[in-house]
């Protein structure tokens, strides 16, 4: 017995250092491509010339290395890092401008963020920041958000208590200490968790780029949960781990709070998802200078330096196969007309269910192998976010750069369920959990941009069903039930908005809309309006999906990248396309990323000696 137990390690440990710690293919991160900063570009027009390139054929790239379905951050971001080695890539979006969920857009002389809010792991020395650096060429820059960056507002107006969340890692419990006397021990243990099982990620993007027989063997004989304690803890809910650590329900809820940022009730959320976030938020927050679609406006240029292109208002309505069941292309319509786009390599960041169930053909669709993966599956929660803008700087609305997040209690479980299950007409009037974030605060060159201007964007969820009877309506049209059902969630919610900011009252409103589930399918091709890809809840983080859902589909030549890859995020989803870009340039990339890191603290450390 002990004789095979040490021919399967020995096996185990080939496997690792052949597949997972070589490095063969080329590195996108051999060169430090950082340019001088240059001034900002804000004049909209020639910011579209780069984000809103509409689709022609002639506009097409000859021999091309691949074509990637979708320009939010797993796309583009995969797009750049296959530049980067001198691949030639088109990258396609179906709406009108590229960035997925970081694209802006302009009403009324507003601008307004769809999708980022916040971003963390952003210290310089970082392997995410010093990646982006590269992935932008030092173009994007960061901006700190305030000190406390969240805000948690539990209970309603006669029974409000509101706790600061602070950046840093000895700060971050040492404040939580401040406002829970006696609860010290309740606090180190659950800092203990979430670090413990963070550290446990590497296993993750092991699952996804090992070898398939490797991978099932690390599932099916449990070595998966004992190598890590990410996969241990797994199976477990947020809800059940926190109620272990104390029996103060407002430490339980600040506990948890953060749940909003990947879309599922602490009892319906694996502890290893909610650790990522918390862990990722540590060292502090950022929002990106000059606003969301400065991220796309300078991943683009890199991709067309190499031979490809970005374009928009190309929507693909298939993928193509031969006979061999390989992808070889995809199909754009252009107007009533298919144009067919050749490639040896197609990318989706459409999403699994939109890539498996409406890009394939039908045979395909049916294949076992696909099947298996959609059945470990399921469609996330709809988003329902609401655009304010305001008249007044953000002085005189006592506006900050920082988030809340606001509940009408601490029963987070309760309050969603009731919400969820309620009549949609109802259910409007309550909407028990807020996001509140101000762009325009925390862009400091907003101002410059949009004096005497604020904008405020409001984030929670809402079901799909609730207005799917809506779906096939005119966009700015849907009729008069659709923007009553609209008005009556603006209405209760703005009631909140004004009652935490007393200074923001209606007259200061200049603008306001909402947009719904069915919104989000339309702008962002999300299936069922959500925001953060497929379902985030217990069952997708165990091994066996891990191992199952990859970079290689069962379709030779046919590869995903983004949310449904990794999780969920703007982090998530680039660490999907690090993943994707590991399978096919046979290399480790999330190695590289953290050689990079170090060997640009080097660098930083040497000329600050100098």
């Amino acid at each position: 017995m002990w004789i095979t137990v040490a021919i399967v390690c020995v096996a185990l440990v080939i496997f690792l250092l052949k597949y997972v710690f070589t490095t063969p293919g080329p590195c996108p991160f051999e060169a430090d491509t950082r340019e001088p900063l240059k001034p900002m570009v804000h004049d909209r027009k020639e910011k579209n010339k780069v984000l809103k390139q509409g689709f022609l054929a002639s506009k097409v790239p000859e021999n091309l290395d691949a074509v990637i379905i979708g320009s939010g951050i797993g796309g583009l971001g995969l797009a750049v890092l296959l530049a980067k080695v001198g691949k030639k890539v088109l990258v396609l979006e179906q709406h009108d401008r590229a960035g997925g969920c970081c694209h802006t857009f302009t009403e009324k002389g507003f601008e307004f963020d769809v999708g980022i809010h916040y971003i963390g792991d952003l210290l310089e020395h970082k392997p995410f920041r010093c990646m982006l650096d590269q992935m932008t060429n030092g173009q994007l820059q960061w901006e700190p958000l305030e000190n406390p960056y969240d805000q948690v507002v539990l209970g309603p107006p006669d029974n409000r208590r509101v706790y600061p969340i602070y950046s840093g890692r000895t700060r971050f419990p040492e404040e939580l200490k401040k406002c829970f006397p006696g609860e010290e021990k309740a606090v180190d243990e659950y800092m203990k968790l979430v670090k413990k099982t963070g550290r446990g990620i590497w296993l993750l993007a092991l699952l996804k780029l090992c070898p398939v027989p490797l991978a099932k063997f690390l599932v099916f004989t449990g070595l998966a949960n004992r190598l890590s304690f990410f996969f241990k803890i797994a199976s477990r809910s947020l809800t059940d781990v926190v109620n272990e650590l104390t029996e103060n329900k407002d430490l339980r809820a600040v506990f948890t709070y953060i749940f909003g940022t990947y879309g599922n009730m602490p009892k319906d959320t694996s502890f290893s998802m909610h650790s990522l976030l918390v862990g990722h938020y540590l060292n502090g927050a950022w929002y990106p200078k000059g606003g969301a679609s400065e991220i796309a406006y300078h991943m683009i240029p890199i991709i067309e330096k190499a031979g490809g292109a970005v374009l928009v208002r190309a929507p693909v309505n298939r993928i193509l196969f031969n006979d061999a069941k390989e992808a070889y292309g995809v199909s754009v319509m252009k107007g009533q007309e298919e144009v067919h786009i050749r490639a040896p390599m197609v990318i989706s960041d459409a999403g699994i269910f939109n890539t498996y169930q409406k890009l394939l053909p039908k045979d395909l669709q049916a294949m076992p192998a696909i099947q298996k993966q959609l059945s470990m599956m399921k469609n996330g929660e709809g988003g329902l976010s609401i655009f304010l803008g305001l008249n007044g700087t953000k002085e005189e609305l006592g506006l900050k750069a920082d988030n809340y997040w606001i509940f009408s209690e601490n029963n987070f479980d309760e309050l969603v369920e009731q919400y969820v299950k309620g009549k949609k007409e109802e259910s409007a009037k309550k909407v028990p959990l807020l996001f509140v974030a101000s762009p325009s605060a925390k862009d400091p060159t907003w101002e410059e941009r949009s004096p005497g201007k604020s904008t405020l964007s409001l984030v929670s969820f809402a079901k799909y069903e609730w207005f799917e009877e809506w779906k096939d309506g005119k966009v700015t049209n849907r009729g008069p039930d659709y923007k009553e059902l609209k008005q009556i969630f603006i209405d209760s919610i703005l009631e909140v908005v004004m009652d935490v900011f007393p200074k923001i009252s209606r007259d200061k409103i200049e603008y306001v809309d909402a947009g719904t589930p069915i919104t989000n399918t339309h702008y962002i091709g999300a299936p069922k309006g959500e925001i953060y890809g497929a379902d985030h809840g217990i069952e997708r983080f165990s091994p066996e999906l891990n191992a199952t859902v990859r970079p290689q589909t069962p379709l030779k030549n046919l590869y995903l990248t983004g949310q449904d890859v990794f999780v969920c995020g703007f982090a998530g989803a680039l660490a999907g396309a690090l993943t994707c870009g590991s399978v096919i340039l046979n290399r480790n990339l999330h190695l590289d990323a953290i050689a990079l890191a170090k060997k640009t603290k080097f660098q930083n450390s040497k000329v600050k000696g100098e």
